[in-house]
């Protein structure tokens, strides 16, 4: 077990302020303050500000155990999968209070569904890896078989938002794998990738299978991306820092995958369960718009216009602005000063070019984080806030008149990461679900997931796709061995 080295109590919960490094805490001599959205004159932690040589001490631990970790059988490798499952589930409620104090997400969503979907990410990642069938078969006079081999250690750089549980969800596919990793949470809030780091170091994985460093990309994560002894590189976050990383990827010739955000549509036909479509837009509120899957332009047909919206008002009228530790508040603090003075930004810049602003449009409570649900009708397909992810509880509303013009309008930004569409229609339902440029389209429901389907986007909304084999095959070497039939005995 790894000495417990510097810790703070995070209501109740002892959290390290350290990195993980080969099965070790490791302090830095530069720290960086991790305050609380929910009251910023809470500060959590003075949190270790790796370096260059903190990257570098962390490829190397990672590099060294691979060839031991790459020669393990995936059952075996599924076992250890399966201890950290059942460790995240015996400390959900400690991992809830820690994420919940750390980057505002509501505690009650996080203890009932959040973090326990960390816990499945690992369990079926091992499953699916174990269960992995070699393609075999006989041309040319060979018998001829595609094996994925582990591809060496690999940079996972994981967002704000969600940190747990999509720290998780790519980790788990690369040590199913056999790769090692090195994670770097968001500055803003990693204490429950901490937490992690206890778990793992529990669970007994071999020292340098898992390793965690915080610290600033610029610093930190652009030595890591850059190391030529990083084999797969794993990002999500903004499309300027993709950049920044695609460069480095491309130095080294090293698989790189980004998820960049999204500007969904919510499409709603005038033959759709309005009720249903209304409470599911207003729904896109939650966790204050700080979600990349957001349905963020609501895209209405003219002649329901009038009875979705009063719909939609009341059902946003019923949401709660709060504390996210009270089971009744339903919209939470964003994350930072930074980030409400940047969705303020958008709505000042929409407000002064003439857009209208139908409810919301200010802070809700001085001095606190908490921005009012938003809803802006832009004068123009291509105003700021119809173009930009802004990231926080502000949606836009346009009107259409035929299916077609729907269409064009919900393909009309940069971006594709997802799509909603309400309609009882099972013909338009696959017309338009085709149509729709993005990675993921629900009709009728959102944040359905499924684990093993493909997720990713289309246009700025990143590249590669992450669930089930996409990102095994991601995170693996396709080797074909070819034997000439009747050579070997």
């Amino acid at each position: 077990m790894a000495k417990q080295g510097n810790r703070v109590n995070v209501e109740g919960v002892s959290v390290s302020t350290d990195h993980y490094i080969g099965g070790e805490r490791v302090s830095s001599p530069r720290t960086f303050e991790d305050r609380s959205p929910l009251d910023w004159d809470w500060k959590l932690a003075d949190i270790a500000r790796g370096d260059a040589d903190t990257a570098n001490a962390a490829v190397t631990a990672a590099a060294e155990i691979f060839p031991a970790w790459a020669t393990l059988s995936a059952l075996e490798r599924a076992a250890y999968l399966e201890r950290l499952a059942r460790l995240i589930e015996e400390r959900v409620d400690d991992l809830a209070t820690v994420e919940c104090s750390d980057m505002a997400m509501l505690e009650e969503s996080l203890r009932l569904r959040v973090i326990a979907r960390g816990a499945r990410n690992f369990r079926a990642y091992g499953e699916l890896a174990a269960d992995y069938e070699e393609r075999v078969w006989e041309s040319n006079n060979t018998r001829n078989r595609v094996m994925r081999m582990p591809a060496g250690p690999a940079v996972i750089i994981t967002p704000w938002n969600a940190p747990f549980m999509l720290s998780t969800w790519k980790c788990a596919p690369a040590l199913a794998a056999g790769n090692t990793v090195i994670l770097k949470p968001a500055e803003w809030s990693p204490l429950s990738c901490a937490l992690l780091a206890d778990l793992v170091d529990e669970a007994g994985f071999p020292p340098g299978v898992f390793n965690i460093v915080q610290g600033c990309g610029e610093e930190l994560g652009a030595a890591l991306v850059s190391d030529p002894r990083v084999r797969r590189i794993s990002f999500t976050g903004s499309p300027e820092t993709a950049r920044h990383i695609g460069r480095s990827a491309a130095e080294n010739i090293v698989p790189f995958t980004a998820e960049l955000g999204g500007k969904g549509p919510l499409m709603v036909f005038e033959d759709a369960d309005l009720d249903a479509a209304a409470k599911k837009a207003a729904a896109q509120f939650d966790d204050s718009g700080q979600v990349c899957l957001a349905g963020t332009r609501l895209l209405v047909q003219d002649s329901v216009s009038d009875a979705f919206l009063e719909k939609f008002h009341a059902d946003t009228d019923e949401h709660v602005l709060g504390d996210s530790r009270d089971p009744t508040t339903t919209i939470s603090p964003v994350i930072h000063p930074e980030h409400l003075a940047h969705i303020g930004g958008f709505v000042d810049r929409a407000r002064a070019a003439g857009d209208e602003i139908v409810r919301g449009g200010k802070v809700w409570k001085e001095g606190g984080l908490w921005y009012e649900p938003t809803l802006i009708r832009p004068q123009s397909n291509r105003s700021e806030v119809v173009q930009k992810e802004i990231f926080g509880p502000v949606l836009t509303y346009q009107t259409f008149g035929t299916e077609e013009e729907g269409v064009v309008l919900a393909n009309s930004t940069d971006y594709g990461l997802s799509g909603i569409i309400y309609t009882q229609s099972a013909e338009r339902a696959d017309r338009v679900g085709r149509a729709v440029r993005a990675g993921t389209v629900w009709v009728n429901c959102f944040l359905v997931r499924d684990l093993t389907a493909p997720f990713g986007g289309f246009g700025i909304s990143g590249m590669g796709r992450e669930g089930g084999d996409y990102a095994l095959d991601f995170h693996s070497e396709l080797k074909t061995l070819q034997i000439l039939e009747d050579s070997t005995r």
